[in-house]
């Protein structure tokens, strides 16, 4: 169990993120055709994982928007926004911005949450995912994890990049 705060509050995740040097766990989540995305899918490639409550708050957007400026399109490179949203709310958020280089995946018929230890237990969110970057190699070993301390606090962007540089 991890603690962060939403607006002070302490708020409790089920577990902990995968360990700097474990092999991720395997998931599989839904995009936004209603297809099924496993991580085996990006094999060979890094992975970006940017999780996030929802795409309807502002840090949970600004964060889509500021993965895809900064790392979409990397070769070898993919980044993958995942919340319990629906894949119809990525849909509409992605159109209306125009996003189309990172990947919106819903964990809501999935055990990702509990998996790499982001489902917050309790407070107002509960249920939800809280706000963590992974970052994996290209042979899914985990390189960098950020579990943020604060919902309202967006991850740290140049920690993560590196972390893909130096893989």
């Amino acid at each position: 169990m991890t603690e962060i705060t939403h607006n002070g509050d302490p708020v409790n995740t089920v577990g902990a993120l995968p360990e700097v040097g474990s092999t991720a766990p395997a998931f599989t989540l839904v995009d936004t055709d209603l297809g099924e995305k496993s991580l085996s899918d990006y094999a060979g490639k890094s992975v970006v994982l940017n999780i996030f409550p929802s795409i309807d708050t502002g840090v949970c957007a600004t964060s889509v928007r500021k993965f895809n400026e900064r790392a979409a399109g990397s070769d070898g490179v993919v980044v993958l926004c995942i919340a319990e949203d629906l894949p119809f709310a990525f849909a509409r958020f992605c159109g209306a911005e125009g996003i189309d280089g990172v990947e919106t995946l819903s964990s809501f018929r999935s055990d990702f949450g509990k998996s790499y230890g982001v489902t917050m237990q309790d407070g107002v969110l509960q249920g939800l995912l809280s706000r963590a970057v992974v970052v994996l190699n290209s042979d899914h070993e985990v390189v960098y994890t950020e579990q943020v301390p604060d919902l309202g606090q967006e991850p740290d962007y140049d920690a993560a990049l590196a972390a893909l540089q130096d893989s």
